[in-house]
């Protein structure tokens, strides 16, 4: 299961001990400096699950100083990947401390303690600040793809953007969402939805939330379906039962794996869906014009 909120303690690396100096010399080095923790931020949404086992993350220690005024060796700085709409929240004030917005972006979040001066008494050095956060994912993407299992949504996101999301011709593939990037812009695969979802069926609750946090939706519908509007309808219920907002994002129907079926079926199954939404697009992975009009929407779309 995806996590979306975490509570971990982040700690700089603590300064090095300083090298005492002799009565009648100057040969003690200065500790080196504890190592500084960075937030850096990566596309992979499932990075949060990484704190169900590990929740102290903890800069290097800085090196002892060294005979003849030698400073000792730093310690390394610490990344931490955090995925793009992760809000890192001061557990103790509830201040929002960061916001990653985009791959790569790094953010200091705790210095290293500094390193001790070296004297005749021992200088210990300092601890590295800390902070206990919580890090919660509000926005997975602008765009949701969902519908029910073996929709087509995975292959279609992998078309797409450059995801690798695993796919074959049986329901649940998907167990987690995936995330690709087209154009500058998000789209998820979110696993199917089954009648029952809102209270814990199938894949259940945890992906229902997941929809609430895109902007857009593409409700992808089988063109191998012999009941379209059941199978709308099924996802639509399950939304509106967990979070009536969430049927009033803005939704397009992508009728999938358009290759299938004769273009004259086609045409009978968008007038069908044309009682439940504005926009109705043929798709098909196998069909490339079809894949450039789908892109040519995400790039309109703000």
């Amino acid at each position: 299961m995806l996590i979306d909120r975490a509570e971990i303690t982040i700690r700089g690396g603590h300064g090095g001990v300083a090298m005492p100096k002799k009565l009648k010399g100057r040969d003690g080095g200065n500790g080196g400096r504890g190592g500084d923790v960075y937030i850096v931020g990566s596309s992979d949404i499932t990075l949060l699950n990484q704190f169900s086992e590990k929740i102290v993350f903890v800069g290097e220690n800085g090196a002892m100083g060294g005979k003849k005024n030698m400073t000792g060796k730093s310690g390394a700085d610490l990344e931490i990947f955090l995925p793009i709409g992760t809000s890192i929240i001061d557990k103790k004030t509830k201040e929002l401390i960061f916001e990653v917005t985009k791959p790569n972006e790094r953010f200091k979040i705790c210095r290293g303690g500094q390193g001790g001066i070296g004297s005749i008494l021992p200088d210990q050095g300092k601890p590295g600040t800390e902070k206990k956060v919580i890090l919660n994912l509000k926005l997975i993407a602008n765009f949701g793809l969902i519908g029910l299992p073996n929709a087509g949504k995975s292959s279609l996101l992998n078309e797409l953007t450059n995801a690798k999301a695993k796919t074959a011709n049986y329901a649940f593939t998907t167990l987690e969402p995936n995330l690709g990037v087209f154009d500058g812009k998000y789209l998820a695969d979110i696993p199917g939805l089954i009648e029952g979802a809102s209270i814990g069926k199938g894949l259940g609750i945890g992906f229902l939330k997941h929809i609430e946090k895109v902007g857009m939706l593409f409700h992808c519908i089988s063109c191998e379906s012999d009941h379209v509007i059941e199978d709308y309808e099924v996802v639509r219920q399950e939304m509106k039962k967990f979070n009536p907002l969430i049927i009033k994002k803005p939704e397009i129907i992508l009728l999938t794996k358009s290759d299938l079926v004769e273009p004259a079926y086609i045409i009978d199954l968008v007038k069908i869906l044309r009682k439940k939404a504005k926009k109705i697009i043929p798709v098909s992975i196998y069909d490339f014009t079809s894949l450039e009009n789908l892109k040519v929407v995400i790039q309109l779309q703000k």
